[in-house]
Protein backbone atom coordinates (compact mmCIF):
# COMPACT_ATOMS: atom_id res chain seq x y z
CA UNK A 1 0.00 0.00 0.00
CA UNK A 2 2.80 2.43 0.91
CA UNK A 3 4.39 1.87 -2.49
CA UNK A 4 1.21 3.21 -4.09
CA UNK A 5 1.67 6.62 -2.46
CA UNK A 6 2.59 9.37 -4.93
CA UNK A 7 5.96 11.05 -4.44
CA UNK A 8 4.34 14.32 -3.38
CA UNK A 9 2.46 12.64 -0.52
CA UNK A 10 5.58 10.71 0.50
CA UNK A 11 7.52 13.96 0.63
CA UNK A 12 4.81 15.79 2.56
CA UNK A 13 4.41 13.05 5.17
CA UNK A 14 8.12 12.32 5.43
CA UNK A 15 9.02 15.98 5.81
CA UNK A 16 6.29 17.07 8.21
CA UNK A 17 5.90 13.97 10.39
CA UNK A 18 7.75 10.93 11.69
CA UNK A 19 5.18 8.57 10.17
CA UNK A 20 7.23 5.97 8.27
CA UNK A 21 6.72 6.17 4.52
CA UNK A 22 8.99 5.20 1.62
CA UNK A 23 11.29 7.94 0.35
CA UNK A 24 10.11 9.71 -2.82
CA UNK A 25 11.37 8.06 -5.98
CA UNK A 26 12.35 11.50 -7.26
CA UNK A 27 11.87 15.06 -6.05
CA UNK A 28 11.25 17.59 -8.79
CA UNK A 29 10.14 21.16 -8.37
CA UNK A 30 6.62 20.08 -9.29
CA UNK A 31 6.71 17.26 -6.71
CA UNK A 32 7.88 19.68 -4.02
CA UNK A 33 5.09 22.10 -4.89
CA UNK A 34 2.41 19.44 -4.64
CA UNK A 35 3.90 18.28 -1.34
CA UNK A 36 3.60 21.77 0.10
CA UNK A 37 0.02 22.01 -1.15
CA UNK A 38 -0.66 18.79 0.77
CA UNK A 39 0.82 20.22 3.99
CA UNK A 40 -2.55 21.44 5.37
CA UNK A 41 -4.05 17.98 4.80
CA UNK A 42 -1.15 16.38 6.66
CA UNK A 43 -1.68 18.91 9.45
CA UNK A 44 -5.37 18.01 9.60
CA UNK A 45 -4.62 14.30 9.95
CA UNK A 46 -1.97 14.56 12.67
CA UNK A 47 -4.09 17.11 14.55
CA UNK A 48 -7.08 14.78 14.46
CA UNK A 49 -4.90 12.01 15.90
CA UNK A 50 -3.06 14.04 18.53
CA UNK A 51 -6.23 15.87 19.54
CA UNK A 52 -8.05 12.74 20.72
CA UNK A 53 -7.45 13.71 24.38
CA UNK A 54 -9.31 16.96 23.69
CA UNK A 55 -12.13 15.03 22.06
CA UNK A 56 -12.40 12.78 25.10
CA UNK A 57 -12.25 15.81 27.39
CA UNK A 58 -15.38 17.25 25.79
CA UNK A 59 -17.00 19.98 27.87
CA UNK A 60 -15.41 18.83 31.11
CA UNK A 61 -13.08 21.63 32.21
CA UNK A 62 -11.45 19.57 34.94
CA UNK A 63 -7.92 18.65 33.93
CA UNK A 64 -8.03 20.86 30.83
CA UNK A 65 -4.44 22.02 31.30
CA UNK A 66 -3.20 18.43 31.54
CA UNK A 67 -5.18 17.43 28.45
CA UNK A 68 -3.78 20.38 26.51
CA UNK A 69 -0.21 19.49 27.42
CA UNK A 70 -0.75 15.84 26.44
CA UNK A 71 -2.24 16.91 23.10
CA UNK A 72 0.73 19.13 22.27
CA UNK A 73 3.09 16.41 23.45
CA UNK A 74 1.55 13.79 21.17
CA UNK A 75 1.80 16.14 18.19
CA UNK A 76 5.42 16.84 19.08
CA UNK A 77 6.12 13.11 19.00
CA UNK A 78 4.37 12.77 15.64
CA UNK A 79 6.48 15.57 14.17
CA UNK A 80 9.82 14.80 15.88
CA UNK A 81 9.69 18.34 17.33
CA UNK A 82 10.98 19.61 13.98
CA UNK A 83 8.83 22.72 14.01
CA UNK A 84 9.83 23.62 17.56
CA UNK A 85 13.47 23.26 16.54
CA UNK A 86 12.88 25.45 13.50
CA UNK A 87 11.21 28.10 15.63
CA UNK A 88 14.12 28.22 18.07
CA UNK A 89 16.79 28.30 15.35
CA UNK A 90 14.98 30.98 13.36
CA UNK A 91 14.44 33.23 16.37
CA UNK A 92 18.07 32.82 17.44
CA UNK A 93 19.23 33.75 13.94
CA UNK A 94 16.93 36.76 13.57
CA UNK A 95 17.62 38.01 17.10
CA UNK A 96 21.37 37.97 16.50
CA UNK A 97 21.14 41.07 14.31
CA UNK A 98 24.04 39.76 12.24
CA UNK A 99 24.36 39.82 8.44
CA UNK A 100 22.64 36.99 6.59
CA UNK A 101 25.66 34.64 6.26
CA UNK A 102 26.44 34.81 9.98
CA UNK A 103 22.77 34.57 10.97
CA UNK A 104 22.36 31.46 8.83
CA UNK A 105 25.34 29.87 10.54
CA UNK A 106 23.73 30.57 13.92
CA UNK A 107 20.56 28.85 12.74
CA UNK A 108 22.55 25.79 11.72
CA UNK A 109 24.20 25.32 15.09
CA UNK A 110 22.79 22.53 17.23
CA UNK A 111 22.85 24.48 20.49
CA UNK A 112 19.79 26.32 21.79
CA UNK A 113 20.21 30.04 22.42
CA UNK A 114 18.41 31.93 25.19
CA UNK A 115 16.12 33.78 22.79
CA UNK A 116 15.18 30.57 21.03
CA UNK A 117 14.45 28.92 24.38
CA UNK A 118 12.19 31.80 25.38
CA UNK A 119 10.40 31.58 22.02
CA UNK A 120 9.66 27.89 22.54
CA UNK A 121 8.47 28.40 26.12
CA UNK A 122 6.27 31.34 25.10
CA UNK A 123 4.67 29.52 22.17
CA UNK A 124 4.12 26.39 24.27
CA UNK A 125 2.56 28.37 27.12
CA UNK A 126 0.28 30.24 24.71
CA UNK A 127 -0.85 27.02 23.06
CA UNK A 128 -1.61 25.36 26.40
CA UNK A 129 -3.42 28.45 27.70
CA UNK A 130 -5.47 28.87 24.53
CA UNK A 131 -6.49 25.22 24.40
CA UNK A 132 -7.46 25.35 28.07
CA UNK A 133 -9.75 28.30 27.35
CA UNK A 134 -11.26 26.58 24.31
CA UNK A 135 -12.12 23.40 26.22
CA UNK A 136 -14.86 25.17 28.20
CA UNK A 137 -17.15 25.94 25.22
CA UNK A 138 -16.41 22.49 23.79
CA UNK A 139 -14.40 23.76 20.82
CA UNK A 140 -10.94 22.56 21.87
CA UNK A 141 -10.74 19.62 19.46
CA UNK A 142 -12.02 21.54 16.45
CA UNK A 143 -9.81 24.53 17.27
CA UNK A 144 -6.77 22.26 17.47
CA UNK A 145 -7.48 20.81 14.03
CA UNK A 146 -8.14 24.24 12.52
CA UNK A 147 -4.96 25.70 14.04
CA UNK A 148 -2.70 22.85 12.93
CA UNK A 149 -4.20 22.93 9.44
CA UNK A 150 -3.97 26.71 9.10
CA UNK A 151 -0.43 26.75 10.51
CA UNK A 152 0.75 24.35 7.82
CA UNK A 153 -1.12 26.27 5.13
CA UNK A 154 1.48 28.96 5.76
CA UNK A 155 4.00 26.71 3.97
CA UNK A 156 2.08 27.23 0.75
CA UNK A 157 2.71 30.97 0.91
CA UNK A 158 6.33 30.49 1.98
CA UNK A 159 6.96 28.36 -1.10
CA UNK A 160 5.27 30.75 -3.53
CA UNK A 161 7.21 31.43 -6.71
CA UNK A 162 8.13 34.91 -5.46
CA UNK A 163 9.92 33.73 -2.28
CA UNK A 164 13.60 32.71 -2.69
CA UNK A 165 15.63 30.29 -0.62
CA UNK A 166 18.27 31.70 1.71
CA UNK A 167 20.68 28.87 0.90
CA UNK A 168 21.42 26.65 -2.07
CA UNK A 169 21.10 23.49 0.02
CA UNK A 170 18.68 22.08 2.58
CA UNK A 171 14.90 21.81 2.73
CA UNK A 172 14.31 25.48 1.99
CA UNK A 173 16.17 25.21 -1.29
CA UNK A 174 14.33 22.01 -2.23
CA UNK A 175 10.84 23.48 -1.84
CA UNK A 176 11.32 27.22 -2.47
CA UNK A 177 9.49 28.72 -5.45
CA UNK A 178 7.69 25.40 -5.96
CA UNK A 179 4.08 26.51 -5.41
CA UNK A 180 2.40 28.22 -8.38
CA UNK A 181 1.07 31.69 -7.62
CA UNK A 182 -2.58 30.78 -8.52
CA UNK A 183 -2.49 27.95 -5.95
CA UNK A 184 -1.24 30.31 -3.24
CA UNK A 185 -3.88 32.91 -4.13
CA UNK A 186 -6.62 30.28 -4.10
CA UNK A 187 -5.50 29.03 -0.68
CA UNK A 188 -5.51 32.56 0.70
CA UNK A 189 -8.96 33.23 -0.74
CA UNK A 190 -10.43 30.06 0.79
CA UNK A 191 -8.98 30.89 4.19
CA UNK A 192 -10.26 34.46 3.97
CA UNK A 193 -13.76 33.19 3.16
CA UNK A 194 -13.68 30.78 6.11
CA UNK A 195 -12.61 33.61 8.40
CA UNK A 196 -15.29 35.93 7.06
CA UNK A 197 -18.01 33.33 7.59
CA UNK A 198 -16.66 32.68 11.08
CA UNK A 199 -16.83 36.37 11.91
CA UNK A 200 -20.33 36.74 10.49
CA UNK A 201 -21.62 33.77 12.48
CA UNK A 202 -19.65 34.56 15.66
CA UNK A 203 -17.62 31.36 15.51
CA UNK A 204 -14.16 32.42 16.71
CA UNK A 205 -12.49 29.11 15.86
CA UNK A 206 -13.17 29.60 12.17
CA UNK A 207 -12.81 33.37 12.29
CA UNK A 208 -9.23 32.92 13.50
CA UNK A 209 -8.20 30.90 10.43
CA UNK A 210 -6.72 33.88 8.61
CA UNK A 211 -4.33 34.57 11.50
CA UNK A 212 -2.17 31.67 10.26
CA UNK A 213 -1.28 33.08 6.83
CA UNK A 214 -0.93 36.58 8.27
CA UNK A 215 1.70 35.27 10.68
CA UNK A 216 3.36 33.42 7.81
CA UNK A 217 3.51 36.63 5.77
CA UNK A 218 5.22 38.51 8.60
CA UNK A 219 7.80 35.76 9.10
CA UNK A 220 8.48 35.45 5.37
CA UNK A 221 8.93 39.21 5.11
CA UNK A 222 11.41 39.25 7.98
CA UNK A 223 13.27 36.18 6.70
CA UNK A 224 13.71 37.71 3.25
CA UNK A 225 15.03 40.92 4.73
CA UNK A 226 17.35 39.39 7.33
CA UNK A 227 18.30 36.00 5.88
CA UNK A 228 17.75 36.45 2.16
CA UNK A 229 14.88 33.98 1.95
CA UNK A 230 13.44 30.87 3.53
CA UNK A 231 15.17 27.87 5.09
CA UNK A 232 13.87 24.65 6.58
CA UNK A 233 14.05 26.31 9.99
CA UNK A 234 11.96 29.25 8.75
CA UNK A 235 9.34 26.82 7.49
CA UNK A 236 9.23 25.20 10.93
CA UNK A 237 8.83 28.59 12.56
CA UNK A 238 5.97 29.43 10.21
CA UNK A 239 4.14 26.24 11.20
CA UNK A 240 4.60 26.72 14.93
CA UNK A 241 3.85 30.45 15.03
CA UNK A 242 0.88 30.03 12.71
CA UNK A 243 -0.59 27.30 14.89
CA UNK A 244 -0.05 29.39 18.01
CA UNK A 245 -1.62 32.61 16.74
CA UNK A 246 -4.69 30.80 15.41
CA UNK A 247 -5.24 29.18 18.81
CA UNK A 248 -4.70 32.46 20.64
CA UNK A 249 -7.05 34.35 18.31
CA UNK A 250 -9.72 31.67 18.77
CA UNK A 251 -9.31 31.79 22.55
CA UNK A 252 -9.61 35.58 22.65
CA UNK A 253 -12.69 35.39 20.45
CA UNK A 254 -14.24 32.76 22.68
CA UNK A 255 -13.60 34.84 25.79
CA UNK A 256 -15.03 37.95 24.13
CA UNK A 257 -18.25 36.15 23.20
CA UNK A 258 -18.52 34.67 26.69
CA UNK A 259 -18.04 37.99 28.47
CA UNK A 260 -19.48 40.56 26.07
CA UNK A 261 -21.17 38.73 23.24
Amino acid sequence: MKNLLPDSLRLAIGTLTRIPVPAPRSVTRSTAGRAMLLAPAVGFIIAAISGVPLLIQGLNTGGAIFTSVVTIGVLTLLTRALHWDGLADTVDALASGKPAPSALQIARRSDLGPVGAIAIMTAFALQVSALTVLVAPGTGYVAWIVACTAGRAGLIFACDRSVPAARTDGLGSAVSRSVPRPAAIFTGAVMAIISAVGLATLQPVYASTLAGPLAAWLIIRRARRSLGGITGDVLGAIVEVGTTVVLVAAAFGSLWIKNWG
